[in-house]
């Protein structure tokens, strides 16, 4: 074991039964509320020959949790479910009343939600009316107990003991596992393990803390399954998306996989993600992988052209930035996480709607919370608003938006916040010297740390050197090489560098926080870094 590799597992807490976990510490999922209730139904509607309708969500959590969910029913013999995913732009998140007129003519008898549901108690009791009986899996807030519910399996109920904090695919593989252990009295055949491709892929979109049971079942979803997976559609997404299935790692997850199923939520429909995940034809795999591709490419122009369009109208002065565009409604989120990275300031992405109205999102960080923003606003600003601190919807009439603009400012002037930029610095774990021990080796044992995310964080590494060369690869990336004072050099990547780090002169010293990539070229390997951030220290 390298000493720096050591070092880390000193100072995270880590042991032997983290780097390689086991499959059969995964908790009974019959302990956790609901599921023995949600089980005893679902087995009766499969005995019943009843119809099951999936309600999931559109982002890459819910569709792959439906997925997840569709194929434990139908591993437990259910043989006539239908999964229903609602429209980003005419429902909007979650269960809403139109939707039940979906479930009736589908004829279910029985109604499971993904990834949704726990604020849904009003369409609950109309549905428990019109003769739907309705299981909510879910992970988000519980406000108030949907008690229409047959049963409610979420790891934020007040009265579950386990606290386990997992994405809606977690709680769905919960479910799954559970009645897998039904029908083969009190164990698991093994089956069920081919779904963790799925939820390794939720989990880490969704931002999950990745210990206890999440580490375990994204760990084996990483190495074990993903490399193999059985489906098409996956296996057409990550040639499109240029990803090796056999050395796959969080970021080619986070950054190649998730945003194109998330892109079919974006801009279109989710059940494009959701046909390709389930799909058993490699024809029309590898045509919804192209469409997927073809969608997040338009996204990232989009994107692109929108925090373009924002530089030149933006007021330096404004220390909450208010941006308001002709975007599609689908990316406004995004626009706003991307402006808080470029401009170190909380943001709001609106989109122009043709009915007058802007509707966006916003991001924030450190001690000025959207919530409370929001909730300062005086009556008749808003036209609908909420969410917590570091995120929230809006939606305003266009007329408003230098009222809200001017709101926005203000309270954030009134809080008097100092020095708030230090809450997006990212903290190193290794001050370094020079780059002596930035090694294959080094790099081969921290891969045993992935995947990397919430509470499990990849490994930060710092160290002043001299700035030696540069090369700007498609107008975004920076390419640098840079020399430790024993005169070794390492070239690190800046993926989507800031403009002025594309356009800055080579020479002097800078202090460089990165951590450490693979680059195997014909067969030759080097350990590179991938830039996190960069000074001067001239």
């Amino acid at each position: 074991m390298t000493r720096i590799f050591d070092e880390l597992l000193k100072q995270r807490g880590l042991n032997e039964s983290f780097l390689r976990p086991k499959y059969e510490e995964l908790f009974d999922p019959f302990l956790m509320q609901g599921v023995s209730v949600a089980v005893d139904r679902i087995e009766k509607a499969r005995n019943d020959g009843e119809k099951i309708l999936i309600y999931g969500d559109y982002d890459a959590d819910g569709v792959t949790a439906s997925t997840v969910l569709k194929s434990g029913l139908a591993h437990f013999g259910c043989r006539d479910v239908k999964v229903m995913l609602p429209n980003r732009f005419t429902d909007g998140y979650g269960m809403n009343m139109p939707a039940i007129a979906g479930m009736e003519e589908y004829g279910a008898d029985l109604v499971v939600t993904v990834d949704c549901g726990s604020g849904s108690g009003a369409v609950i009791e109309e549905m428990l009316r019109r003769g739907i009986e309705c299981i909510v899996t879910d992970h988000h807030e519980i406000t108030e107990m949907p008690e229409a519910a047959l049963a409610v399996i979420n790891p934020k109920r007040a009265d579950e003991k386990y606290g386990l904090r997992m994405a809606g695919v977690g709680v769905a593989f919960t479910l799954a596992r559970a009645l897998n252990m039904r029908m083969n009295g009190g164990a698991c055949d093994g089956q069920e393990k081919w779904l963790l491709d799925l939820v390794t892929i939720g989990t880490i979109c969704d931002s999950m803390v990745l210990r206890d049971e999440n580490r375990i079942m994204s760990y084996f979803g990483m190495r074990n399954v993903l490399p193999k997976t059985r489906r098409a559609g996956l296996k057409e997404l990550a040639k499109q998306a240029s990803v090796d299935l056999s050395r796959i790692d969080t970021q080619a997850i986070g950054f190649q996989i998730g945003p194109r199923i998330n892109a079919a939520g974006r801009l279109k429909s989710a059940d494009l993600a959701l046909d390709l995940l389930n799909t058993e034809s490699r024809a029309e795999a590898f045509s919804l992988a192209q469409e997927l591709n073809g969608l997040n490419n338009e996204r990232r122009k989009r994107q692109d052209e929108a925090i373009k369009e924002v530089a030149d109208s933006i007021n330096e002065a404004d220390r909450v930035i208010v941006a308001c565009g002709d975007w599609h409604e689908g990316i406004v989120g995004i626009i706003a996480g991307r402006l808080v990275e470029i401009y170190k300031r909380p943001a709001f992405a609106l989109a122009r709607l043709e009915d007058g109205r802007l509707k966006g999102s916003g991001r924030s960080f450190g001690e000025f919370s959207l919530a409370e923003a929001l909730q300062n606003c005086p009556d008749g600003l808003l036209l609908t608003g909420g969410g917590h601190a570091g995120a929230c919807g809006v939606s305003i009439l266009a007329e408003n938006l230098e009222e809200f603009r001017e709101q926005m400012n203000g309270y954030y002037d009134s809080l008097g916040l100092k020095n708030q930029e230090r809450f997006l610095r990212e903290k190193s774990d290794v001050l370094l010297a020079d780059f002596a021990e930035m090694t294959e080796e080094l790099y081969d044992e921290i891969a045993l740390l992935e995947p990397f995310g919430e509470g499990n964080e990849e490994p930060i590494f710092e160290i002043v050197a001299d700035f030696v060369d540069k090369k700007v690869l498609k107008e975004k990336h920076l390419s640098i090489v840079l020399r430790d004072g024993n005169g070794r050099e390492m070239k690190m990547m800046w993926f989507f560098a800031p403009k002025e780090w594309l356009s800055a002169e080579r020479g002097g010293k800078l202090r460089a926080q990165f951590s450490l990539m693979h680059n195997e070229w014909r067969g030759n390997v080097k350990i590179e870094g991938r830039i996190i951030s960069l000074e001067r220290c001239d």
